[in-house]
């Protein structure tokens, strides 16, 4: 289990606290276990290798760093990682040309595409920015209505067609009452359309619903019928309410150089997400949380077994409403400092794409 930062810094001195923040910011850099000497060189204050051994014997035994195999040098634990992260990350800023790039490649899909199309190129671009592989997560939208009619199949049934702001069309089957006419059916498709264009499946049923009392007042009973077969329809689940992955630059993740066993792992984590096993925990994680999260290593089921990284930021639909993740998925190594605020500007990105689709 690992420990809170709390308990680490109320152990380590400033000197301790600054060498194990500067071993770990060189691993970040090159990936390569850090010696003594080295970090000796990287210190403001003259400190020779001996000491600083003494400092990384200790920092050792407190389990936040160790010898990868062999190596003279040390790496952070998984344990480490998550202290610095927690205590000793300075995130950086996005800087303009990675801003601009984000905006252009977002917006400029985003005027002629569904959204799901946004969301790919968001992944992508993710992926290009890190180096590592970009990830969205999306729960099912809830369409929001362009357009709502009903059409006659024969005698006894018709056809419920619902357009959505985004392009998505659903057709839904529904029985009519005995008697009904033609103009019956088109009345209750406008008295529908009336309430439910311009909102999303739940607040069209609500507003429906608020207004029983005035339908019973302003309709026919053959056409209140029809109305009511109509709300129900619209309460009806689409039968795919699986989340979305786009996963985008798996192969910056897998390399030649991997050992069997690590490559095995990788694949075995990209076959979890497209079967989509604990995406629904990992959004309920979203949804709990604020902003950014960080996953290290074994955190986070999902991405355990493969001793991945994942940097993950929640986007938000017109309504305000958290309705996915996206972010990056990488060695354990990643530049923390500027993907972090990377994936915080590209979510907010989105958010605000979804909010001016909403309003056209």
């Amino acid at each position: 289990m690992t420990r809170p930062a709390e308990d680490f810094l109320s152990v380590l001195n400033a000197r301790s606290q600054d060498i194990f923040r500067r071993l770990v910011e060189r691993y970040l850099d090159t990936g390569v276990p850090v010696g003594s000497r080295d970090l000796s060189r990287l210190l403001q204050v003259e400190l020779s290798p001996a000491s600083v051994r003494n400092v990384m014997a200790d920092l050792e035994d407190l389990g936040l760093i160790a010898a990868p195999h062999t190596s003279a040098g040390r790496a952070p634990t998984q344990q480490g990682l998550r202290f610095f992260v927690d205590s000793m990350l300075e995130i950086g800023t996005v800087n303009e040309s990675e801003r601009n790039q984000i905006a252009r490649h977002i917006e400029g899909t985003a005027g002629h595409a569904q959204v799901e199309d946004v969301l790919t190129e968001a992944s992508s671009l993710l992926s290009g920015l890190s180096q590592g592989a970009g990830v969205v997560i999306a729960t099912k939208a809830d369409m929001v209505l362009k357009h709502i009619e009903f059409v006659r199949l024969d005698t006894a049934r018709a056809m419920a067609i619902m357009v959505g702001e985004d392009g998505q069309v659903e057709n839904r089957i529904l029985d009519l009452p005995p008697g009904y006419t033609a103009s019956a059916l088109q009345q209750a498709g406008n008295y529908l359309a009336q309430y439910v264009v311009g909102r999303t499946l739940s607040e069209a049923r609500r507003v429906l619903n608020e207004r029983r009392a005035e339908q019973r007042a302003e309709l026919d009973e053959l056409t209140q019928k029809l109305v009511e077969a109509g709300i129900a329809t619209l309460a009806e689940p689409s039968g795919n309410n699986a989340p979305t992955v786009i996963v985008r630059g798996r192969a910056n993740l897998i390399n030649d150089t991997m050992a069997s066993d690590e490559l095995l792992r990788m694949r075995q984590l990209f076959d979890e997400l497209e079967s989509k096993d604990g995406l629904l925990d990992l959004l309920g994680d979203a949804e709990r949380g604020q902003g950014v999260r960080i996953f290290i290593g074994s955190e986070n089921k999902l991405f355990s077994l493969s001793g991945s990284s994942v940097i993950l930021s929640p986007y938000k639909d017109a309504n305000d409403r958290i309705v996915g993740v996206l972010g990056v998925i990488g060695p354990t190594r990643l530049n923390y400092a500027r993907i972090v605020p990377v994936v915080d500007y590209t979510a907010n990105v989105i958010s605000a794409m979804m909010a001016r689709k909403r309003g056209n």
